[in-house]
């Protein structure tokens, strides 16, 4: 009888056609996904790719596997939520992906209030601009500006990141065709709020790039020049005041997912709502 582990290994290499692309998704050395694919060809007497000095091409045997094991990697990830439930259930520990401002500055600052009300629930928040991938267990819950394409899973939209122009006091003594600009390296160009920033700036040079807002908002504090950021972010910085801007900054929807199976753990349920009510106290990001 063959290893049912080999088989999950082979149909991640089947799927992502490279040994490098399987090893990143399955978190292994190249060389343990080429020993779980020989383990499988070996119980079954069968070859199933050919071993080419760039590549693993399946075999007409491989495909034929591949064809018949195609269902396994989504049953893997069902069998994987299904435990995590469990033990959050057992646990008491939820895991939250969101974007460093909002978690900064509009969900830790209520954290004592959760746990004061369901002391045995520990959440773990990961703030990042890394889109989290619920499907294999990297948060529990996430809440994206980005609205998630996922037909699984659950969407609300649950309030709005707002922007505007921001700089310390001392730069609206200068005239403004004199202030420089601090902003995202240009592999972010894509984001609606540096486009508007560079509709802001024309000519005027960027002084400063960072890959980090906060590293953008500790520059602006330093004077290095005016900085686009999320209301929520400058409006609560006291070294930082709006600068009127001839338009009005972009907004981006907030969207709170979980896949529904999460959704029925009674501790998801009490983070969901707590977060919910983060977002609509919070005016900056009321929709």
């Amino acid at each position: 009888m063959f290893d049912w582990q080999d088989l999950y290994y082979f149909t991640v290499l089947a799927r992502s056609q490279s040994l490098s692309a399987a090893a990143r998704e399955l978190q292994v050395e190249h060389a343990t996904v080429g020993r779980r694919v020989d383990a499988l060809e070996k119980a079954l007497g069968v070859k199933l790719v050919d071993r080419l000095p760039r590549s693993r091409p399946l075999t007409a045997q491989g495909l034929a596997l591949a064809e018949l094991a195609a269902g396994m990697d989504e049953m893997a990830t069902q069998v994987l939520r299904l435990s995590r439930v469990a033990s959050i259930e057992m646990a008491g520990t939820v895991r939250v992906s969101c974007p460093p401002s909002i978690a900064n500055y509009c969900i830790a600052p209520h954290v004592a209030r959760l746990r004061a009300e369901y002391p045995q629930l520990n959440l773990v928040l990961m703030p990042s601009t890394h889109l989290a991938a619920l499907d294999k267990g990297e948060a529990d819950i996430a809440l994206r500006t980005l609205r998630p394409d996922e037909d699984a899973l659950v969407r609300r939209k649950v309030g709005v990141v707002r922007f505007g122009l921001y700089g310390p006091p001392a730069l609206q003594q200068l005239p403004t065709e004199q202030w420089t600009f601090i902003a995202y390296d240009s592999s972010r160009d894509h984001l609606p709020q540096q486009a508007w920033m560079h509709q802001l700036r024309g000519p005027r040079a960027i002084a400063f790039a960072a890959s980090e807002l906060i590293t953008q908002q500790m520059a602006a504090r330093a004077a290095v020049g005016v900085v686009v950021l999320p209301t929520l972010v400058g409006d609560h910085d006291p070294q930082l005041v709006r600068l009127p801007t001839a338009t009005e900054g972009p907004q981006r929807d907030i969207w709170l997912t979980v896949y529904p199976d999460m959704r029925r753990s009674p501790l998801v349920k009490v983070v969901m709502e707590f977060l919910v009510g983060c977002i609509e106290g919070e005016i900056q990001l009321r929709r």
